[in-house]
């Protein structure tokens, strides 16, 4: 993970990318109940972050952000340091609600890029943002996957080094043409 430091080469396109030294320690010492915490359905909102105040019958109470309790089926909740995790393969509990909560505040952060294990999943932001620019293309070149913020540029260059050292023509010159747009920008 970046430091605040490292992360300047992003120029103005780092708080887009991801989040800031403070932010990710707030969250790795914010109090969390594990057997308590989880996600509740709502109209508006999607998901809501809720505290279980009782079960009964594979149904619990939830107190959520509004002081009424309601009665809903449990979706078990990361604890607070997983909130806008760039890589949701590494949540502690990957269900429907965690994964579109972590979307959606990261979307809210304008951090428009997730990994999710292998794959690189995009919100459309509806808006130009500063993350396309030659300065994070070359802050994004030569580097690995862990190395820098999720990014569509991370991918292609990846896989444009993989197909440097591959072997098989074919498999070269298939991923030339999927990256090439990527690969002719000069450094």
């Amino acid at each position: 993970m970046s430091t605040d430091a490292e992360m300047q080469i992003y120029g103005k396109a780092a708080i887009y990318l991801r989040k800031s030294e403070k932010e990710r320690m707030e969250a790795q010492a914010a109090p969390f109940d594990s057997k308590n915490s989880c996600y509740v359905t709502d109209k508006a909102e999607l998901y809501l972050k809720g505290l279980v105040t009782a079960r009964a019958d594979g149904k619990c109470t939830v107190t959520v952000t509004k002081p009424d309790a309601i009665t809903v089926k449990e979706y078990h909740m990361n604890p607070p340091k997983y909130d806008k995790i760039e890589d949701m393969a590494m949540m502690t509990y990957l269900n429907e609600a965690s994964v579109l909560y972590n979307l959606k505040e990261r979307y809210a952060a304008w951090m428009i890029y997730t990994y999710s294990g292998l794959f690189c999943a995009t919100v459309n932001p509806y808006k130009w943002l500063p993350v396309y620019d030659a300065e994070v293309v070359n802050a994004y070149r030569g580097k690995k996957r862990v190395e820098a913020p999720p990014h569509i540029f991370s991918v292609s260059d990846n896989a444009f080094q993989f197909m440097l050292i591959g072997t098989s023509f074919h498999g070269w010159m298939d991923g030339w043409m999927s990256i090439s747009a990527y690969g002719s920008q000069s450094p």
